[in-house]
């Protein structure tokens, strides 16, 4: 009877694992296939459209420009952080900042996003509280910063250094990060065209583009 209740108990213990897996694999949110076509990304991620047009809504900031700065933060992985220093050139040391998820937002700018959008429950690995967050942030830069919705260059810039360090042009000694701002305003620009070819596919009614 013991052994019988024992071979039982495995049974039950293995399929538990296997159903967690499983569903672990199934709400996983994988990075679209083509991240450089904002048509094919909505068209695999049609949810992502609506949460994306959602906050648009919200806080006034172009789908193209919350979706480059995506895609510049983390190529859309759910889970992504940055890579980790390394002590004596090979035990893997801290992480540089605690960035993680779709916005690579970090650890206080994120409760401070939590209370002021009034979204308690929000997670950095998920697209819609992620989006969310840009187009928060961005309205935020627009506000203390007087960077205009649609400059997507501007307000990256200011999303990597924080608005303290836009106002003091920290920016200004960083070639290299003037350089991915360009890189931005230009994906900004190409998803904007994109999504003028294929929003009717998502919506009716054309709102929140990138206007030429």
């Amino acid at each position: 009877m013991t052994g019988t209740n024992q071979g039982r108990t495995f049974v039950i213990w293995v399929v538990c694992i296997l159903t967690s897996c499983l569903c672990g694999c199934i709400g996983a949110q994988r990075a679209p296939e083509h991240p450089d076509d904002i048509c094919e990304i909505f068209r695999e991620n049609r949810d992502w459209y609506k949460d994306a047009s959602a906050s648009c809504e919200r806080w006034g900031v172009p789908i193209p420009v919350m979706m480059a700065i995506m895609y510049q933060e983390s190529r859309y992985e759910a889970k992504v952080k940055p890579p980790r220093t390394t002590c004596l050139f090979i035990l893997p040391g801290p992480r540089p900042s605690s960035a993680y998820g779709y916005s690579q937002a970090l650890d206080k700018t994120w409760e401070k996003y939590k209370r002021f959008a009034g979204k308690g429950g929000a997670d950095r690995d998920d697209f819609g509280d992620a989006i969310d967050f840009i187009g928060w942030y961005c309205n935020l830069s627009h506000v203390k910063c007087r960077i205009a919705k649609t400059d997507a260059y501007g307000l990256y810039l200011a999303y990597h250094e924080g608005q303290g360090g836009y106002l003091r042009k920290t920016y200004k000694k960083k070639k290299w990060l003037k350089g991915v701002a360009d890189k931005v305003a230009d994906k900004a620009r190409t998803y904007g065209r994109q999504l003028a070819s294929c929003e009717r596919e998502f919506k009716k009614r054309k709102s929140c583009l990138w206007p030429f």
